[in-house]
């Protein structure tokens, strides 16, 4: 009857921890906090990626120039 018991009492309280920490993450879920932080390539990387686009060949040279100077003007 003992043993009983005690399982009893440990499946009751992991059960309880278990709700606890699930309700939890329902509760960040629905919050209406923005969570997440966009961050911005540095003008030095934005060239770097273009360059490489440039001699991959995803891009032509003329791509290559607009979207430079377009860079350039931020």
């Amino acid at each position: 009857m003992k043993q009983r018991l005690t399982r009893w009492t440990v499946l009751a309280t992991t059960g309880t921890i278990m709700g606890l920490l699930l309700s939890g993450c329902a509760w960040s879920i629905g919050s209406d906090k923005a969570h997440s932080v966009v961050v911005r390539p540095t003008h030095g990387q934005e060239f770097i990626d273009l360059k490489k686009a440039k001699d991959q060949g995803a891009i032509t040279e003329e791509e290559y120039e607009a979207q430079k100077k377009k860079i350039s003007e931020q």
